[in-house]
């Protein structure tokens, strides 16, 4: 049976499919019916059906692969050159912006390769070799990568002295959210673009501050504060460092135990008053993320439920509306932890127990 290399199966697949026609022909002498083969080896019974006329015309042989079709025009090492090529990326091959499409990697095939591909052989050579066509995240250019590295290593030791007296590794991030929702994916009729009612004049009203912590076993936390702004010219729109006090005072009182707490370099985070409060008190470890570094704070996950899930798409009414909606949603995430675990898991960072003691230990992956 021969699979054609441009869009069938991979090399691997094709072994397994010859395995199971091999153990349908062994069945095939024992004189079992097509159905029970099928249903054994959970496949079609046309399937069987037709490796079974093969086998009576040829016999075992006759159900051996024969490979591809036609062997790749660009062997597996050529195709870790071409990686190579992508990975710098369009503007080192002289286009201005950051896209990658089939027409430009037909081109850098040609340059480097001279080898000429049609746009679908191109696609088929991007899918066979594990590539697919993703909207990119964004990162911002002042970030430094080196620096962002070494700073998921810094964390994982910081936090093992910490962790063994018992307290918490807390993340905290704040965000505004307004009257405008977000976008989020519907249905509708093929040209005709749905349309979603919002408010045309809109801007911040609230702002909310959460926690997520987590502690080797124990059940992860969220905790989160609201800030409504007052509507004033000359009033504050965010949190003031009084406020993260606050929380950071509530959620001490909360887990029952002291805290190891990591967040951004915002300027409120290093206020002078907050950080001669923060060093009086013997239960509050603070530590900065890297500049530029949100995803390895797992609240940003936080903000992204809430948005793509009970923010998206609501013409919110009014202010209490908007507060509403914000509390249904992180009131739904607060009862399942494994939202909270996963957020943590999506920053490429763990919390293990160590294996002397009872004691977490945070390291990178």
């Amino acid at each position: 049976m021969r699979y054609p290399q441009g869009g069938g199966l991979t090399a691997e697949r094709q072994q397994f499919r010859e395995e199971l026609r091999l153990q349908a022909a062994e069945r095939f002498a024992r004189g079992e019916a097509s159905s029970v083969i099928a249903k054994d080896l959970r496949v079609s019974v046309r399937s069987v059906q037709r490796w079974r006329r093969a086998w009576d015309e040829g016999g075992p042989r006759a159900l051996r692969s024969q490979g591809p079709a036609s062997l790749p025009r660009l062997s597996e090492r050529q195709f870790a050159q071409l990686e190579a090529e992508l990975a710098k990326g369009p503007a080192a091959h002289g286009w201005e912006d950051q896209r990658w499409t089939l027409g430009r990697i037909k081109t850098v095939i040609g340059r480097r390769f001279h080898l000429t591909y049609t746009i679908q052989g191109v696609r088929k050579l991007l899918v066979r070799n594990g590539w697919s066509c993703q909207v990119p995240a964004r990162r911002a250019l002042e970030r430094d990568d080196e620096a962002v590295r070494l700073g998921e290593g810094d964390l994982a030791l910081r936090g093992r002295p910490a962790a063994a007296h018992g307290a918490w590794l807390v993340f905290e991030d704040e965000a505004g959210f307004s009257m405008t929702p977000p976008h989020a994916k519907t249905w509708s009729q093929r040209g005709r673009t749905p349309v979603v009612r919002v408010r045309g004049r809109s801007r911040r009203r609230i702002s909310i501050a959460a926690l997520t912590c987590y502690k080797p076993g124990q059940r992860s936390r969220l905790i989160y504060r609201p800030r409504r702004d007052d509507g004033r010219r000359d009033g504050r729109k965010s949190f003031s460092w009084r406020d993260c006090r606050d929380l950071l005072t509530a959620a001490h009182q909360q887990l029952g135990g002291p805290i190891v707490l990591v967040w951004d370099n915002l300027n409120v985070h290093k206020a002078a008053d907050l950080r001669e409060w923060a060093a009086a008190q013997d239960w509050l470890t603070i530590y900065y993320l890297p500049p530029y570094a949100p995803d390895l704070n797992p609240v940003e996950g936080i903000w992204s439920l809430l948005r793509r899930g009970w923010l998206s798409n609501v013409a919110f009414s009014t202010p209490e509306h908007l507060i509403q909606r914000i509390r249904r949603g992180l009131r739904h995430i607060q009862y399942r932890s494994h939202l909270i675990d996963g957020c943590l898991a999506e920053t490429g960072l763990t919390i293990n127990p160590s294996r002397r003691t009872a004691t977490p230990r945070v390291q990178a992956q």
